[in-house]
């Protein structure tokens, strides 16, 4: 049995519909059972077993454990990440599960720190001793994360960052659902830690431009420092300071290391990665 947490993510919720498409058995983990039912078509629900579970109750985590061989992890970033990750490690193992998927960060990289890649360094550590097989998934920044530019394009034709031209991998999120798919079900890639990119880099103003184009009307990228985005951040989009300074630190990361497009993707699943353009596409309507 393969067992899911992070089932009602982005990327959770992708590899779902990937492993009924392939047939494969699943039992999918959620604190709201109800809801995550409510979500899936009678298609889905007859290849998907629904368990109860919280992260934070060892008890529940067991219990929903029992019978699984592999385990897909994939949490919101949180301060609790470290606590709460090697707990559940660590309750997968006793359980006997013997492979865990995890989703991780790209690698953490003291030129340019960003806090929550050291944490998933540290679960990253704890999960190479637990005496299992662990895969590592390292995606970049996620192309669905660009909705979150939606409103203020909506409204301004205008988007804020502080990354200036600096080009950034991006990643549609069903290809790290597929690449998850492909270690769950294929014994001979499992174990490996993969950095999972899209087939090309993009900066903001290319972006911008592309949207500009697809929406037809003049679609701006504003560069403003780290400390104006931050404070931008906490101030008037509200966010908690400490993801606040991972969209900083991560916009940050991009103009000190450069970013260059791997082809993991591609390696594994025999196909070229999601595009962008395409991405875009699909999505336009979001940001009309």
């Amino acid at each position: 049995m393969i067992t899911i947490i992070g089932a009602t993510g982005v990327i959770g919720g992708a590899l779902l519909k990937r492993m009924v498409e392939l047939g494969v058995p699943v039992r999918a983990l959620s604190r709201e059972p109800d809801k995550l039912r409510s979500q899936l078509g009678e298609a889905e629900l007859s290849m998907i077993e629904i368990a109860s579970a919280d992260a934070s109750d060892t008890g529940s985590l067991r219990h929903a454990f029992a019978g699984a061989s592999q385990l897909f992890l994939a949490m919101s970033n949180s301060p609790r990440q470290v606590e709460l990750e090697t707990s559940i490690i660590r309750t997968a193992v006793e359980a006997g599960v013997e492979h865990i998927v995890k989703i991780s960060s790209p690698v953490y990289d003291s030129r340019s720190p960003v806090a929550i890649a050291g944490w998933h360094q540290e679960i990253e550590g704890f999960l190479s001793q637990a005496g299992i097989t662990g895969t590592l998934l390292r995606p970049y920044a996620f192309m669905q994360n660009l909705l979150r530019f939606a409103p203020s394009i909506r409204a301004q034709d205008v988007f804020w960052g502080c990354m200036g031209d600096s080009p950034c991998n991006f990643i549609d999120c069903r290809d790290i659902a597929d690449v998850a798919a492909e270690v769950l079900t294929n014994r001979e890639v499992a174990g490996r830690t993969y950095t999972l990119t899209g087939s090309e880099t993009y900066s903001y103003p290319h972006i911008a431009a592309k949207l500009s184009f697809l929406l037809n009307r003049t679609i701006r990228y504003v560069d403003r420092s780290r400390e104006e985005l931050l404070n931008d951040l906490i101030q008037y989009a509200q966010m908690p300071s400490w993801i606040a300074n991972h969209v900083v630190e991560i916009q940050t990361m991009a103009t000190v290391i450069p970013e260059m497009p791997t082809y993991t993707v591609k390696g594994l699943l025999g196909r070229d990665p999601r595009t962008l353009d395409a991405f875009l596409q699909e999505q336009i309507e979001q940001f009309r």
